[in-house]
C-alpha cells in the first residue's frame, strides 16, 4: 500500500495582501488525478476567515501538480469556501468570467530575494547601499548576480511540477528577479502563478531566505516590483486592426480605479511616473511604451496588429485571480 502526500495549498484572508497558507494530507493508493483529491477542511479562525466559534473553512481542489521536491508528493491549489459551500469571500478566483478560456494570461512576476537579518535585498550590505542600478539587469557573475543557485532550483522545480514557466531573468535593481508564466485560461493562468510563488517561498526558505513581494521596498532610485499581465483573447488575437485596439485600449482609461484597487497594496509607492511606470492615477498607451499603463507590443503591430496588450500596473503582490478577473470584465464591457 503506497502513501502520497497532498500539499493543499490556499489564500488566507488577511488584507490588504493574502499569504500562501498549505497543510499536507496523506492519502493511500492516490491515483494522482484531481478528482481523486478530497475536500478539504481547516480552522478559519487562524487565518482572518472566520470566527472562533464557527471556524471550518473548506478547501475545494481546482488544481495538482507533482510535487518536485516530495517523494510521492502532490501540490494542491485550492479555493475556500464556506462551510455551506458557498465560495468565501477571499476567494478571487471564483470572480473570474471566462469559462470557455478565450482569455489567455502571461503574468511577469517580479520580486526581491529577502535576507531577514539585514532586513535587505540579497546583495545589499549591512550598511548603506551596493552600487546604484543598472549592471545587475539580466546579469552574470557574483558582483551583480545574487542567489542565483536559488533562482535555478526553483527554475528546476517549476519545470518539473509542469508549471508552464516561459523564462527568467535577473532584474534591475540588486537582489531582484523575475520569472515568467503563460497559460491559456485565467483561471490556469491564476493557479500557476500562486503555485510557483508557493514554490518559491520553499526554495528560498532552505536557504534561510524570505521573498519580499511588496512593489517598492526599497525607497528612493531603486525600481520596483511589478507583475506585468499580457493578455489577449480572441478578437486580440485575430482581429488585424488597429482601430479594434484603440478602442479596446480606450475602455480602460474609465476603470483606473477599479483597476487599481485590485492591483496591488502599496502600488502608489511604484506607480510614480518614474522608473519605467505611468503615474498610478493616470491612463495611458502607446506602442513599446514601457512608461504607460497599457504596452502595445512592437511584436503584435508587425504581426498585423493581431497579438496581445501588456497591462504594466499590477504590482509584484496583486493576486493574479483578481487582476485577471478585472481585466476580462473590462475588455468584455
Amino acid at each position: 500500500m503506497s502513501k502520497s502526500k497532498l500539499e493543499y495549498i490556499w489564500l488566507d484572508g488577511y488584507k490588504p495582501t493574502q499569504s500562501l497558507r498549505s497543510k499536507t494530507k496523506i492519502e493511500k493508493d492516490f491515483s494522482g488525478k484531481l478528482e481523486d483529491c478530497p475536500m478539504w477542511s481547516f480552522d478559519g479562525s487562524s487565518t482572518e476567515q472566520a470566527e472562533g466559534n464557527s471556524s471550518d473553512c473548506l478547501l475545494k481542489p481546482v488544481a495538482i501538480f507533482p510535487d518536485p521536491d516530495r517523494k510521492n508528493g502532490y501540490l494542491v491549489m485550492t479555493e475556500v469556501l464556506n462551510a455551506d459551500g458557498t465560495s468565501h469571500e477571499s476567494n478571487g478566483r471564483a470572480t473570474i468570467d471566462d469559462d470557455d478560456n478565450d482569455f489567455w494570461f502571461g503574468f511577469e512576476q517580479e520580486y526581491f530575494l529577502w535576507d531577514p537579518e539585514t532586513d535587505k535585498p540579497l546583495g545589499f550590505p549591512a550598511a548603506g547601499y551596493p552600487r546604484p542600478q543598472g549592471p545587475y539587469y539580466c546579469s552574470v557573475g557574483a558582483n551583480n548576480a545574487y542567489g542565483r543557485e536559488i533562482i535555478e532550483k526553483h527554475l528546476d522545480f517549476c519545470l518539473d511540477a509542469g508549471i508552464n514557466v516561459e523564462g527568467i531573468n535577473a532584474e534591475v535593481a540588486a537582489g531582484q528577479w523575475e520569472f515568467q508564466v503563460f497559460a491559456k485560461g485565467a483561471k490556469s493562468a491564476g493557479d500557476q502563478i500562486w503555485v510557483a510563488r508557493y514554490l518559491l517561498e520553499r526554495t528560498a526558505e532552505a536557504y534561510g531566505l524570505a521573498i519580499n513581494w511588496h512593489p517598492k521596498p526599497i525607497k528612493g532610485d531603486w525600481n520596483g516590483s511589478g507583475m506585468h499581465a499580457n493578455f489577449s483573447n480572441s478578437t486580440l488575437r485575430e482581429c488585424a486592426s488597429q482601430d479594434i485596439y484603440s478602442e479596446i485600449c480606450e475602455a480602460f482609461g474609465p476603470e483606473v480605479e477599479s483597476h487599481i484597487e485590485v492591483y496591488g497594496a502599496d502600488n502608489d509607492q511604484r506607480l510614480t511616473g518614474a522608473h519605467e511606470t505611468q503615474a498610478i492615477d493616470k491612463f495611458s498607451y502607446g506602442v513599446s511604451d514601457r512608461g504607460a499603463s497599457i504596452r502595445i507590443p512592437i511584436a503584435t503591430v508587425e504581426n498585423g496588429w493581431k497579438g496581445w496588450l501588456e497591462d504594466r500596473r499590477p504590482a509584484s503582490n496583486a493576486d493574479p485571480y483578481k487582476v485577471a478577473a478585472r481585466i476580462i470584465k473590462t475588455v468584455k464591457g
